[in-house]
Order: C-alpha cells, then structure tokens, then sequence
C-alpha cells in the first residue's frame, strides 16, 4: 500500500545501453558502439513488464543514438501510455561540447523522437545530469529548440555535475538569456546542511532500501512531489563487465542482483505517473 499521501510522483527512466554510460567514457570508443552486442531492448522490456504489473505509466528520456537504430523500443514505449522525452543524442557531457554541438546533436535527437511518435517531445536530460554552473548556457539550447521542461539539475556537490545551491523542488527556472523554462531538479534528503542524493541510479543500489523509502517519504510528508530516476541496465547484473578504474566499477556494478527486488519494493510503496503530468498538476506547464 502506498505511503506517499495520495501525492504522485515523477517515475524516470534514461534509456541508455550499458557500455554508453560517462563513468565509461574513457574505456569505450563511441565509434566502437555500433559493434558491441546491445542489451537495451531486452532490459527495457524488463521494466515495462514492471511498470504493467504495477498499473504505473512513467517518462522515458531516450538517447537519441539508442532511438535511430532500435525505433522499435520507442514505439513500445510509447504505445504502452508512457512519455518520450529526450536524453540527447550521443551522451556526451554537455560542458564537454561547444554551444553549436549541443545545439546540433539535441535537435538531431528531439527530432528523431517526434519522428518515431508523432507528437511533440516536451522534456530534456542532460546525460549524467551535466547542467552545471559552467554550461547553464544550454538551458537557452533547450528554450529555442522548443521543450517545455528540463530534468539535468542536481542540487548537490559531484566530481560530475551537481549545482549544490539550486532550487530543490520543480520551478521556473531563467536561462543566462532570460527565457524561462521549468526545472524538475533531482531529488535530495537534506541532513542538516548536507544535500544528500536520493533520486534512485546508483543511489538506489548503494543505500538500504529502508533508507531510500524514508528519504523519500520525508520529501512526500511534505506534500512535495520527488523524482525517480533509473536506468534499464541497472536491472542486468548478467550484462558483460567492462574494465575501468575501481571508481567507476563500483558505481556501475555496485549491488546490480538487487536492482529488480528493490524496484518493485519502490513501486508498491509509492505512488508514480509521467514528469508531465506531475508537472501539470503543479500548474507548472
């Protein structure tokens, strides 16, 4: 039974293959993608078959790259009732691209969905959430190549993203230019002055589940929607291991085998629906 108060939150998933994450980067070539055996179709049909059993519809941020060679996995998505949002095109880390390349690969990818959909493709994720003080510039990207609402930001202090003083909670948000966009920032537990991360990934399989159900239902006490956040390899302890540094290995291989048990835990605890309509019932769109 839910122990969320009747509030709905924001369940995501970042449609991506295993080998595509940034903590790899370093240890695999993106020319090199097309030959690796993919694992993405198998592992997201694992979590729609989750999200049927528990009636629940969430948003899906899709790597433009994984929707222009398995459209198939869009199209089920999307027939499923579920949102398409966009993820980028080539998980390449925003601060780590001129203007003109996140312009062109963002619109590559936003287009390629609306293809495959036929409607327009209202959200946005950065990949590994790499909208930071130093790249606050593509949120003016994200107004003029026409979404309504972002998802990058995280409030807390990272090697890899995070902007520790950001709002916490959905909001209008004011790119460097003026336009004005909504932010739907990830999720934290604050303990004291500490911003601790709580919206799910790594997250989700390093804290005992008993922690993550708390953090999260503290947010909800509040009457204050959170967001979820998972990928479809973390539910694949048997997906072939790649060699990186030890950091990186934990973060990725951390507690896999435990993913799926704890996602259904999750489901049945709280209650879940899209961004959008979180978002629109927070009169934010």
């Amino acid at each position: 039974m839910s122990i969320s108060s009747g509030i709905k939150n924001a369940f995501t998933v970042d449609v991506e293959d295993y080998f595509q994450v940034s903590a790899f980067e370093n240890d695999v070539k993106r020319s090199d993608w097309d030959s690796i055996d993919s694992r993405v179709s198998r592992n997201t049909d694992v979590i729609l078959e989750i999200l049927s059993q528990h009636k629940v519809k969430g948003t899906f941020f899709v790597l433009g790259w994984v929707a222009e060679r398995y459209r198939n996995i869009v199209e089920k998505i999307d027939k499923e009732g579920h949102e398409i949002a966009c993820h980028g095109f080539s998980h390449k880390l925003i601060y780590n691209q001129t203007v003109s390349e996140f312009k062109e690969e963002t619109i590559r990818a936003k287009e390629i969905l609306e293809d495959i959909v036929q409607k327009p493709v209202n959200g946005y994720r950065a990949a590994s959430y790499s909208i930071t003080n130093d790249s606050l510039w593509a949120l003016d990207v994200l107004v003029e190549a026409g979404f309504k609402y972002d998802s990058s930001i995280y409030p807390v202090t990272h090697d890899r993203y995070g902007i520790s003083d950001a709002q916490e909670l959905p909001h209008l948000i004011s790119s460097p230019s003026g336009n004005e966009l909504v932010e739907f920032p990830l999720s934290i537990y604050k303990i004291l002055q500490y911003h601790l991360p709580v919206s799910g990934g790594g997250y989700f399989r390093l804290y005992p589940y008993f922690f993550t159900k708390y953090a999260l239902s503290s947010i909800n006490r509040n009457h204050k929607p959170f967001v979820f956040y998972l990928h479809p390899w973390e539910i694949d302890p048997q997906q072939p291991r790649i060699s990186t540094n030890p950091l990186s290995r934990f973060r990725h291989y951390n507690n896999l085998e435990l993913c799926e048990s704890r996602l259904q835990k999750l489901l049945s605890d709280f209650k879940f629906t899209t961004m959008n309509a979180v978002l629109d019932e927070m009169k934010l769109l």
